[in-house]
């Protein structure tokens, strides 16, 4: 191999060169699309402006813990297909500076994948979110801005 082919393969994509997760209790396969427009896992269950995701895993441990509805906790491995932007639900309001890695976009993300394995919170740790996120509620804060 010459060094032009070396230089081109090195330039090359890699497999998971940023993972992002989605957290939420929906049943969905690989190749389907998680768009706006549907009804959202969260605050009001109004149709969402915009879908979220992480780049760490515990941050989607709570959107499938906190995910509304009856189904199945589920963590799956997405695909942006358009740009996406810093959650401002979670950056600089709550976190500075992003440390959850939290982003929302108004373009599909593609579900490539599915975390099979993974470990909740405890029950005490998830009794105290659900608890400020009902006082939060009780003052007229939306867990979800738009």
């Amino acid at each position: 191999m010459n060094n032009s082919e070396n230089e081109s393969k090195s330039n090359a994509p890699t497999a998971f060169a940023q993972t992002y997760f989605h957290g939420t209790k929906a049943d969905l396969k690989i190749g389907d699309l998680i768009e706006v427009g549907v009804k959202s896992n969260y605050g009001q269950n109004k149709n969402a402006k915009y879908i979220y995701c992480t780049a760490t895993l515990d941050a989607a441990i709570w959107g499938a813990e906190l995910a509304l509805g009856e189904g199945r906790q589920r963590i799956y491995l997405v695909e942006p297909t358009g740009p996406i932007e810093n959650d401002p639900n979670l950056t600089d309001k709550k976190f500075p500076g992003n440390p959850t890695m939290s982003y929302r976009s108004k373009d599909p993300f593609k579900v490539v994948g599915e975390i099979a394995l993974w470990q909740g919170h405890s029950e005490e740790l998830l009794k105290h979110m659900r608890e400020g996120l009902a006082k939060l509620g009780e003052q007229g804060i939306d867990a979800i801005e738009d």
